[in-house]
């Protein structure tokens, strides 16, 4: 029994040994297996990782290439906008090119200050006639202060040039209630035609204001009278107006006079002449300063008898003064005179006296009372004689015409004679003539 019991605790040993040794067994075979698993789980994080690296390194590169494209577009057009750029510049370069075979007949400049709607309405009125021969009168607008509507409405324009007026220098009236803005604009005038005379080198200049239109054959007129004016040193300027020039008063579109008073308001300068003008340019009232004898120095200025220009100013610094009466009727022509096959010598110092002479000794004289009355039961041209100023004043009215002097020279007068038509379907002319026109003109008073 004791032997037995003592094999059966020999194989509980053995039994226990084997039991521990596959215990032992599966504890190392379940760590290996828990080591290949995590080691598996760290390789798939790993791959994970780098997936996700990969995938964000090429999200990067197409974020490169969608810059890069953009890129590549916006390379491509500003490629374009050099290229259109470049081709503009060579069309000016040809185009300055052929201005510089071209030399210009005048630089034509439009003042302007402030009325932007104004300007618009000028510009488009000059460059209905002057693109076709724009190398042969380069437009200016040269604008006094720095209105934002004036100088965008001239910088729209690519076929004129721009300049500005600024100047802050505080103005000093000479009188008291003077307006201001008559100092600024004669500040204005002297600095722009030196500007176009001196910097750049213009031998003439045609003024032009912002409230203006132009007859069809504005620059024919003046391309003819620019010869005259080189040749005649008699002649001061040139003038595209008539004060009298209401549609009432006209009626002859070829019909060109010599005048003693500055007409203004559209006129064509000479650079030796504005040498003598700009060291002594006034401070105000330029217009009425040319027509001091001591400036004009007894030359003349030549003007069409039918208006060139067409003043629609209402609103400016004269504050329509004299609009309705005088500007609002004024005929513009519309006749396209070929002034290159018009003979203007007659116009020169040495012949015109005799020429004007002879036209008003045929006229018929008339006088009395009535010369309104007198004049319409007559054909053909009549004079008047008026002997001072206030008589002329009187008769003036009487028709309609302007009564004004300046340095003792009626508006629009030669030797102290004013011409018109009456009625201008008639095609009668009208002189009024004073003594001493008679005896400057050398014709028998009667």
């Amino acid at each position: 029994m004791a032997k037995f019991f003592c094999d059966f605790r020999i194989l509980l040993l053995i039994a226990a040994g084997v039991f521990i040794y596959i215990q032992m067994r599966l504890f190392a075979t379940q760590s290996e297996y828990a080591d290949r698993l995590a080691a598996a789980v760290e390789a798939e994080n790993t791959c994970t990782s780098q997936m996700r690296s990969l995938i964000d390194q090429i999200s990067l590169q197409q974020g490169r290439i969608l810059a890069l494209e953009e890129e590549r577009k916006r390379r491509d057009q500003e490629c374009g906008q050099m290229k259109s750029l470049v081709q503009d510049f060579e069309k000016k370069d040809v185009q300055r090119l052929i201005n510089k075979v071209q030399v210009p007949v005048a630089a034509v400049v439009i003042m302007a200050c402030n009325r932007a709607d104004y300007l618009e309405r000028t510009i488009k009125s000059v460059l209905k006639y002057q693109k076709p021969i724009s190398s042969r009168y380069p437009l200016f607008v040269s604008q006094d202060g720095s209105n934002p509507d004036v100088r965008s409405k001239a910088l729209s324009y690519d076929q004129l040039s721009y300049i500005q007026h600024l100047d802050f220098k505080p103005v000093q009236t000479e009188r008291p209630g003077e307006l201001i803005a008559y100092y600024k604009i004669a500040r204005h005038y002297k600095w722009a035609l030196d500007q176009l005379f001196y910097n750049h080198n213009f031998s003439r200049v045609i003024i032009l204001e912002d409230d203006m239109e132009i007859a069809p054959d504005f620059f024919d007129y003046f391309e003819a009278a620019a010869a005259l004016l080189d040749k005649d040193k008699s002649i001061m300027a040139v003038s595209s107006w008539n004060d009298n020039g209401q549609k009432q008063f006209v009626h002859d579109p070829y019909e060109l006079y010599r005048s003693d008073f500055f007409p203004g308001l559209g006129w064509m300068l000479a650079r030796s002449t504005w040498d003598e003008l700009s060291p002594k340019w006034p401070k105000a009232y330029w217009d009425d300063w040319l027509r001091l004898k001591e400036n004009h120095k007894g030359r003349q200025f030549i003007r069409p008898e039918v208006c060139r220009t067409y003043n629609f100013g209402e609103h400016g610094s004269s504050l329509g003064q004299f609009f309705k009466q005088y500007l609002e009727p004024i005929k513009l022509n519309d006749v396209q005179v070929d002034w290159k096959s018009r003979d203007l010598r007659y116009l020169l110092e040495d012949k015109y006296t005799q020429h004007f002479a002879n036209i008003v000794a045929k006229a018929k004289p008339v006088s009395g009372n009535n010369v309104l009355q007198e004049t319409n039961n007559i054909d053909g041209d009549v004079r008047i004689k008026y002997r001072d100023q206030s008589e002329f004043e009187y008769i003036a009215g009487q028709f309609g015409i302007f009564q004004e002097w300046k340095d003792g020279v009626p508006r629009t007068a030669y030797k102290g004679v004013v011409v018109f038509r009456y009625p201008s379907s008639s095609a009668r002319r009208v002189f009024l003539v004073s003594p001493e026109s008679l005896k400057q003109l050398r014709i028998k008073d009667s």
